[in-house]
C-alpha cells in the first residue's frame, strides 16, 4: 500500500499519530481512579464483557431464532465476529485495537428480542413517545440500565467508547446546517443524554469506531450467507451471479471440485470476508494518504468516514445486500416467523402498559406515579432487555396462546 501511509498493512508497528490514545482519554462521567494494569479502553472492554446485557446477547436473534439450531448465529456470536474483524482492521491501521473491540462488543446492546422485528414493533408502539432506536437504547443500557456498581448506574464507560457507540455510523448532526443527518431527529434517549454529557455528535467518531462499524457490515454479510445456506433458504446455484459470493464460489469450485457443502460454504464465505477486509484496509490507507491526519482531532474533523469500502467494493457489497434482503431477510419462512414475533412484542407492550405491576420487581416499582410517556419508556426498556426465550415465557405467562416461532 504505497504512499505516505504505505507501512499500513498486517504489521504490528507503533500506534499511528491519528489513533485514539488511551493515555489522553477524556475520562469518565463519574471520575474513578485509573487502573495500574489496564488502559481505560481495556477496562471498558472488560466491563462490557462482564455485563448482564452482554450475556443476554446469547439468546437474542440475529436472523434465525435461537431454537432453530445451535449452529446459527445469535447476537452474541455475531458480536464476537464483529469484534474479531474490528481488531484485525485496527491492528492493520495501527490504531487502538482495545477501543475498536470495545465499540464492537457494545454496538448491539440495545437490540430487542427477535432481531430487527422487535425493534420495528417497539418503534411503532413508541411513535408518540420519541420512538425506539436500538443504538439509542444501547446508550441507555450502558449509562442507566445496567446496575452493577456501587458508585453509579450503567458501566461508566470512557467518553471515547460512548462516542464510538453513538457515532460509529457517522455524525448525527450536520455541522454545516446544524440539522439532524438524514432529516430524522436525534433519538430521544441520545438527545436526553447529550444534555448532560456532550459527545460532539456533529463530528465524526475516531477511526476505531469507524473500524467497528465497517466490521459489522462485513460480519453480517458473510455469516448471513453461511446461515442462509445452512437453513436451506439459499442455494449455491442462487449465488453464482451474486456479487462477491459468486466470484468466491467460482474460485472454490475451481480449486476444490466435488467439495462437500459444509466446506464449500466455509471456503466461499471466508474468501468473501477476506476480500472485504483487505479492501477496507487499502481504501482507508488511501484516504489517510489523502487527508494526512496528524491527530485524532483530524479524524474527527475530516468531514467524511475514512474507514470504508472502495467505490468498486461498495457497489459489489450493496449488490450482495440486495440479494440477501430479497432472498433471505424477506424469504416467506422468515417473514412468517417474523409476523409471529411481532405479535408477541405487541401483546407484551400492550399488556404491561395497561397493567405495569405484571412486570414485577423494580420494573413495576413506582409505575403508578409515571405519566404515559414515562411508563411507555419503562415498558420499552423492560421488553428491549428481554431475550427471545424470556419474551416467549412472559407471553405464555400472560396469554392463553403463544406461537412457537417455528
Amino acid at each position: 500500500m504505497a504512499g505516505r501511509f504505505g507501512d499500513i498493512g498486517f504489521g504490528f508497528g507503533g500506534r499511528a499519530v491519528y489513533a485514539t490514545d488511551p493515555a489522553k482519554s477524556r475520562g469518565r462521567l463519574i471520575a474513578e481512579p485509573e487502573s495500574p494494569t489496564r488502559t481505560p479502553f481495556q477496562r471498558d472492554r472488560d466491563r462490557i464483557i462482564h455485563s448482564t446485557a452482554f450475556r443476554r446477547l446469547k439468546h437474542k436473534t440475529q436472523v434465525f431464532f435461537s431454537h432453530e439450531g445451535d449452529h446459527y448465529r445469535t447476537r452474541l456470536t455475531h458480536t464476537i465476529e464483529v469484534a474479531q474483524i474490528a481488531r484485525a482492521l485496527a491492528r492493520a491501521l495501527r490504531i487502538d485495537d482495545d477501543l475498536a473491540e470495545a465499540v464492537a462488543l457494545v454496538h448491539d446492546f440495545g437490540h430487542t428480542p427477535f432481531g430487527h422485528t422487535g425493534e420495528d414493533v417497539l418503534d411503532a408502539l413508541m411513535a408518540g413517545h420519541g420512538g425506539f432506536d436500538h443504538n439509542a437504547q444501547a446508550l441507555r443500557v450502558v449509562t442507566r440500565l445496567e446496575r452493577r456498581y456501587a458508585g453509579f448506574d450503567g458501566l461508566n464507560l470512557t467518553w471515547e467508547t460512548l462516542e464510538g457507540l453513538v457515532k460509529h455510523n457517522g455524525p448525527l448532526i450536520d455541522p454545516a446546517t446544524g440539522t439532524p443527518v438524514g432529516g430524522k431527529a436525534v433519538p430521544r434517549a441520545i438527545a436526553d443524554y447529550l444534555a448532560g454529557h456532550d459527545l460532539e455528535v456533529q463530528r465524526h467518531a475516531g477511526l476505531e469506531a469507524q473500524a467497528a462499524a465497517i466490521a459489522d457490515d462485513i460480519a453480517y454479510n458473510t455469516h448471513d450467507l453461511d446461515d442462509g445456506l445452512r437453513a436451506g433458504l439459499l442455494t449455491f446455484d442462487m449465488l453464482r451471479g451474486v456479487p462477491l459470493a459468486g466470484e468466491a464460489l467460482a474460485i472454490v469450485d475451481d480449486h476444490y471440485p466435488g467439495l462437500d457443502d459444509g466446506r464449500r460454504a466455509h471456503e466461499m464465505t471466508r474468501r468473501v470476508m477476506t476480500a472485504m477486509v483487505e479492501d477496507v484496509i487499502a481504501e482507508t490507507a488511501s484516504n489517510l494518504d489523502r487527508k494526512i491526519p496528524q491527530s485524532v482531532a483530524d479524524i474527527h474533523d475530516a468531514g467524511e468516514t475514512l474507514a470504508r469500502f472502495s467505490a468498486a467494493m461498495a457497489e459489489r457489497e450493496a449488490g450482495l445486500k440486495r440479494f440477501l434482503f430479497e432472498h433471505l431477510y424477506r424469504h416467506e419462512e422468515v417473514m412468517r416467523v417474523r409476523a409471529q414475533a411481532e405479535a408477541v412484542v405487541h401483546d407484551l407492550f400492550r399488556r404491561f402498559t395497561r397493567s405495569p405491576s405484571l412486570m414485577g420487581g423494580e420494573w413495576a416499582g413506582d409505575a403508578t406515579a409515571l405519566d404515559e410517556t414515562q411508563l411507555a419508556i419503562r415498558v420499552a426498556d423492560y421488553i428491549a432487555g428481554m431475550t427471545d426465550t424470556f419474551a416467549l415465557s412472559e407471553h405464555r405467562r400472560l396469554f392463553d396462546r403463544t406461537p412457537d416461532l417455528r
